[in-house]
């Protein structure tokens, strides 16, 4: 079973698969890497893809009382991305991994050539997060549910909110509450609106951004922006639109990524 060990005694679970061009996924808050089961069998012909589980999350190990920042889930991303000799990766995230993947891209631009976002929980105000956390504490499991009712779309199938159920209620409580706090909480909250800015604007990497709702798309335009940037909103999906639409997931991520320069990308061979 490939698992990277860290320092602090926890570990990471990970896959790696196929050749060519790296691509690393990093999936979202109560999730694991089986989100993106789709999209690597999709590129796992011609490119090298990496999955890791977030620390705390499906197959990686947690620690009583941690607090789970962006900037943990970055280091923890780095400390892989070294231990395999990457460079030059290309760093796909959704909702909390569009986060980490974003921060990693502002503290570490040597090593990624493009960022593919989908649905960034990033720009949230003070006065939305307050309550939310408020009640993500006494209730974690409970809120969580409730959030992710407001997730899905018409086009959601059945069976992909029973699945995504069952590993919100497998996820411990501490751990559930403690990465939304990470998120949105004190100083290293970098899901809040306040101090997700400065990081953003770092982000100086062309970055493919897939919304499903134009409102959260609107933060992501205010943002500073490059010339092979671009941003999406798919009408009528929701958050999970990269397990709602795989396939057109899939053939985004290819046709961006083949525009992008070759001085900063080199799309694999076919």
């Amino acid at each position: 079973m490939p698992r990277l060990d860290l320092d602090d005694g926890q570990s990471i679970f990970y896959t790696d698969e196929g050749n060519g061009v790296a691509v690393v996924a990093l999936h979202g808050w109560t999730c694991d890497g089986s989100d993106w089961s789709w999209l690597v069998a999709d590129l796992v012909a011609d490119y090298r893809v990496i999955v890791p589980d977030l620390r705390a999350h499906g197959a990686s190990t947690h620690r009583h009382g941690q607090r789970y920042t962006p900037r943990l889930f970055a280091a923890d991303t780095l400390r892989l991305i070294e231990s395999l000799g990457l460079r030059d990766v290309v760093i796909v995230g959704h909702s909390l991994g569009a986060i980490v993947a974003s921060v990693f891209a502002a503290d570490h631009a040597d090593l990624v050539s493009a960022l593919v976002l989908v649905d960034p929980q990033y720009g949230h105000d003070d006065a939305v997060l307050r309550p939310a956390l408020e009640a993500v504490r006494a209730d974690p499991h409970g809120f969580t549910t409730a959030a992710f009712g407001s997730f899905y779309s018409d086009v959601t199938p059945a069976w992909l909110r029973t699945w995504h159920l069952r590993r919100v209620l497998s996820t411990p409580a501490e751990v559930v509450a403690g990465t939304f706090a990470g998120l949105y909480d004190g100083d290293e909250g970098l899901g809040r609106r306040a101090l997700s800015q400065g990081y953003l604007n770092r982000r100086n990497v062309p970055t493919l951004a897939v919304y499903a709702t134009a409102a959260l798309a609107a933060y992501e335009e205010s943002l500073p922006h490059g010339p092979y940037d671009e941003i999406a909103v798919w009408d009528g999906y929701g958050h999970f639109l990269h397990q709602e639409a795989p396939d057109r997931f899939a053939a985004a991520v290819r046709t961006w990524l083949d525009r992008l320069p070759a001085t900063k990308y080199t799309a694999p061979a076919r």
